[in-house]
């Protein structure tokens, strides 16, 4: 299977500070990897040095073969890569319309705002209602639907149960699985554990800015002590 993403030797921070200290991840394509790790390992870090949000110090970040590593975000984004940031972040004052009619491509492309609408019916129900006017769970949706329209071959997913009742949780997850179902890649950011072993194909986890473990979903669930060594569960 032809490697996605390919991160290699990736280091930065803030201030002259290290946070991610020769990082090495690889997502295959069509695939997901659960990046694992307790609070305040480098995993958001991660995330949004891949997006070009943060310039790393060193390292490589290739997507589909083409080195990136540096480049800001815009130039990320036209790459196909995509983040739904922890915290949803859409914006307050407009309608659900309006924050997917802003993302929209001019030129038109995979996805449409109604083709969202049909993913997420919810959303269709609210496309009048203002960004603080929805749930956490709707807003959740629509900063899916928002990146969706960039049409990204892969997605950075951060934290996306992120203070969403389990109910709720379980409507993102569905969403979700039908996008990887069709083929986009992701690496997902994610503290719930259920919801990382139902879409994740692959998990790699994080320790002190460096990938400790990484392997399938299925090998990991199984082994109890090193979940419970790396993670801290049962």
């Amino acid at each position: 299977m032809t490697d996605l993403l390919t991160v290699s030797g990736l280091r930065a921070g803030y201030a002259g500070g290290t946070v991610l200290d020769g990082v090495d991840l690889t997502v295959p394509a069509g695939s997901v990897v659960a990046l694992l790790g307790r609070n305040g390992v480098g995993k958001t870090t991660f995330v949004h040095t891949v997006m070009g949000m943060l310039r790393p110090y060193s390292g490589s970040v290739r997507l589909g073969g083409r080195e990136l590593a540096g480049a800001p975000a815009h130039v990320v984004a036209r790459a196909g890569a995509a983040i739904v940031p922890q915290g949803r972040r859409v914006f307050a004052p407009l309608t659900v319309e309006e924050n997917l009619q802003i993302a929209a491509p001019r030129r038109g492309g995979p996805w449409t705002v109604e083709r969202v609408y049909e993913l997420m019916p919810r959303l269709a129900e609210r496309r009048a209602n203002r960004g603080d006017q929805l749930s956490g769970g709707e807003q959740q949706m629509l900063a899916i639907g928002r990146v969706l329209l960039r049409a990204p071959r892969l997605l950075l997913l951060d934290e996306p149960s992120d203070g969403l009742a389990p109910a709720v949780v379980d409507q993102i997850a569905g969403v979700l699985e039908r996008l990887c179902a069709e083929g986009i890649s992701a690496v997902l950011v994610e503290q719930d554990l259920h919801l990382a072993f139902r879409l994740a194909d692959k998990v790699a986890v994080m320790r002190k800015g460096r990938i400790v473990h990484r392997g399938p979903t299925a090998e990991f669930r199984s082994d109890r002590r090193r979940a419970h060594a790396l993670l801290g569960v049962a």
